[in-house]
């Protein structure tokens, strides 16, 4: 019996090759990169944060599904799919929970000065007639940038910490516990701290600028556990250096991996380098739905975690 065959695209993803050939017959892109080796490919697994160029595309005439190994899909172009009749499926919410406690751990990093506090003690500074005052977290009130998985729980964590929840999306979802405001705008003005955890397309780049910024202000603290082009870095580093903005956290650039000249001399920052979903066991969960995905579709029975 022909076994289906599969694309997989980034050399990111070689340690998936070794489970997937035990059901597939697996091309590695890196290793095969011939349009003329592609023609009897079924299905596609994508890093989906990459863009995925047309042309590959093109050069598959059989493809009927790509499956994203991770949560995001914005590489992927989905007018064109759609177009094609190819189905999209991704990792679903596998790695939520671990974003969102990195959401909250650079919220108190940044908030209580534990990483300033470290590089302060390390350095010698640390003396007993002064003592660098920090601002608690209960009764802050916490703006968040979409409520998907993600968003929704970095709001129960947040409502766990005795801090006041409101978020922003521009679609309403009924039966959520947290008031949505009327615009981005407008949770920025009513927010001491802001989290993007929103997802990121061509529609929304550079959503977060300097006027949403400048309503945030100068107590205020911006943090990115989405997408680095969901935020005008430019912007944001302006903002630091002149004190219109009192601090940021960033787990996600625009590109990656990001310059770190660009950040060397920036005041009031904490960064990490795109570890949020990062956890043994999200991988675990990714690589789960990976497979009950290809399964599911192979099988002809609804995709377990398609992309809506």
């Amino acid at each position: 019996m022909t076994r289906p065959k599969l694309l997989v695209g980034q050399p990111l993803l070689a340690p998936l090759l070794p489970v997937l050939r035990a059901d597939y017959d697996v091309i590695a892109l890196w290793e095969h990169p011939e349009p003329a080796s592609l023609t009897d490919v079924d299905a596609i697994v994508w890093a989906g944060e990459f863009p995925l160029d047309r042309a590959l595309i093109d050069a598959i005439p059989k493809l009927r599904l790509i499956a994203c190994f991770t949560v995001g899909y914005d590489g992927v172009d989905l007018d064109l799919t759609r177009a094609r009749g190819i189905a999209v499926a991704h990792a679903g919410a596998a790695n939520a929970d671990d974003v969102a406690d990195h959401a909250i751990g650079l919220m108190i990093a940044h908030r209580r000065w534990i990483v300033g506090g470290d590089r302060h003690l390390r350095a010698g500074q640390w003396t007993m007639e002064a003592k660098t005052r920090t601002r608690s977290l209960g009764g802050a009130r916490l703006g968040i940038v979409g409520m998907g998985a993600i968003g929704i729980a970095i709001a129960e964590r947040a409502q766990a910490m005795k801090m006041y929840v409101s978020w922003w999306g521009p679609r309403a979802k009924p039966g959520l516990g947290w008031p949505r405001l009327d615009s981005l705008m407008t949770l920025a003005e009513r927010s001491d701290i802001v989290i993007v955890a929103c997802r990121a397309d061509e529609s929304n780049r550079g959503m977060i600028d300097s006027r949403i910024m400048d309503a945030i202000g100068p107590d205020g603290l911006l943090i990115n556990v989405a997408r680095g082009q969901l935020v005008q870095e430019g912007a944001l580093i302006d903002a630091l250096t002149s004190g219109r903005l009192g601090g940021a956290a960033l787990d996600v650039f625009d590109p990656e991996p990001t310059d770190p000249a660009r950040w060397q001399d920036v005041p009031n920052i904490v960064l990490t380098p795109h570890t949020g979903g990062a956890t043994h066991e999200a991988v675990g969960r990714m690589l789960e739905t990976l497979r009950a995905n290809l399964a599911a579709h192979f099988a002809g029975t609804p995709l377990p975690a398609p992309v809506a």
